[in-house]
């Protein structure tokens, strides 16, 4: 394996991937593999991907079956949660060749990784945060250069478009605005742009999560430094 330390002469990206492209209702197989595709046209480029991967609809299905039968408390439905990111995770690395993604999930993000693969997979570690909480810690693991958090959400708004077409959309936001949009506790099932434990770490350590939406063309975009369509959050 190569030195850890060699990650420090690389461009480092995480990338909170958001479950629910990975699987809305069923495995969105066009959607996987163009993001597989993209991540290794940079294969010879000196950049580091991390994917965070989310639960999704997987998650919230087991969570809500398993609460029609019997009362969960939080906690078991966080793990309900983090199992469902683990097979979302084993399926993401299982598509990416080889050489390219290093050879197991990880799951704790404080670890040393010593790897010479320039893809890291990773699943959701604890119950009280989501994989968002994740991909701020292992940016802080590898000082990170990017948070991407790629979802079905494009910006961040002031109310759910969906119900509200008088809503603002932010293009860029500070800390303590965007936790002022959001509640600030964590509860497995959440529906926020980037959870509010994660976004509490991330304001702490003066990080900033770029939000945008499943376009792959936009995420391309931000990868190579130019202009693209969402939210900066710090």
């Amino acid at each position: 394996m190569a030195c850890f330390s060699l990650y420090f002469l690389m461009k480092k990206i995480v990338i909170s991937l958001g479950g629910s492209l990975i699987c809305p209702k069923e495995i969105d197989v066009n959607f996987i593999n163009n993001f597989k595709e993209l991540l290794e046209s940079y294969s010879k480029e000196k950049i580091l991907f991390v994917v965070v991967c989310g639960g999704g609809y997987i998650a919230r299905s087991y969570q809500e079956s398993a609460n029609i039968i019997t009362k969960l408390d939080s906690e078991n439905k966080d793990w309900l949660g983090i199992q469902a990111t683990k097979i979302n995770a084993l399926l993401i690395k299982s598509v990416f060749k080889e050489e390219l993604v290093h050879g197991e999930v990880i799951e704790d993000p404080t670890l040393k990784i010593e790897t010479d693969k320039q893809i890291i997979i990773c699943s959701g570690w604890k119950p009280g945060w989501s994989t968002d909480y994740v991909a701020v810690k292992m940016a802080l693991n590898f000082k990170a250069d990017k948070i991407i958090n790629l979802s079905n959400i494009d910006y961040v708004y002031s109310a759910d478009p969906k119900k509200n077409s008088k809503t603002i959309k932010y293009k860029k936001l500070n800390w303590k605005a965007y936790l002022s949009l959001i509640d600030n506790k964590w509860s497995p099932g959440m529906n926020s742009p980037f959870d509010p434990i994660a976004s509490q770490l991330a304001e702490k350590e003066k990080l900033e999560v770029n939000i945008i939406g499943k376009d792959l063309e936009n995420l391309k975009n931000l990868i190579n430094g130019n202009n693209f369509e969402g939210t900066i959050i710090g």
